[in-house]
């Protein structure tokens, strides 16, 4: 059983409602969805457990639906009863050792058309986030989707969303993960190298007709 992380995130309190100038969509008047903020949350971690050599950061959504088939769809639901699947929004890994905080706005600051490179930065390595699979048939937004960006569910779910932001302690200095590669390959990379981990959850949902 692994030790456990201290995290807090800047901004919400654990379990409440993301404020929208985190997400990467916000209701709108008219269309249903309008562009947001897309900043990316301070996230601060402590308790670190004696043999942890670099820090491993996970953002994921349980929620969204496995079939697109009503998705956004005027004068359709999307019924609670669908099986649901995770959907990737940030994923950092080999976060050297002095690091134990992100600012407001250091992964993200606004949306970018076509996505944000991934790869080596002074904070660890990024991955691609599940956006760079949901824009791929969108010629105006396609690309590969590095660092965070943040909640949109369907404006026609039936539920609400549940945003997880994981850090993890990890054993090694690096996993060894470059190029593109996603929430499943980091996680697979991190099996039998975690000390400690703990999160930090947020709700959001873009339907009106479901409670906060």
């Amino acid at each position: 059983m692994t030790a456990a992380l201290k995290v807090k995130i800047d901004g919400w309190e654990n379990g409440g409602t993301i404020p929208g100038k985190f997400a990467f969509g916000v209701p709108a008047a008219e269309g249903h969805v309008a562009l947001s903020d897309n900043k990316s949350p301070a996230i601060t971690w402590s308790d670190v457990p004696e043999g942890t050599k670099s820090f491993a950061i996970i953002c994921h959504d349980p929620d969204v639906p496995s079939s697109g088939e009503d998705v956004n769809q005027e004068g359709k639901t999307v019924p609670a009863d669908l099986p649901r699947v995770d959907f990737y929004h940030w994923v950092q890994v080999d976060i050297p050792m002095e690091y134990t905080n992100l600012a407001e706005g250091e992964i993200s600051d606004g949306i970018t058309a076509k996505g944000k490179a991934p790869g080596k930065r002074s904070y660890g390595v990024t991955g691609i986030n599940n956006y760079t699979d949901w824009f791929a048939d969108d010629p105006d937004m396609a690309g590969n989707y590095g660092g965070y960006d943040g909640p949109c569910p369907p404006w026609n779910d039936s539920i609400i969303h549940h945003y997880h932001f994981t850090v993890y302690a990890l054993d090694v200095e690096s996993l060894g993960l470059s190029g593109i590669f996603g929430g499943p390959e980091a996680l697979s990379a991190m099996e039998g190298h975690i000390l400690a981990s703990g999160s930090y959850v947020g709700t959001y949902s873009l339907n009106p007709d479901v409670p906060a």
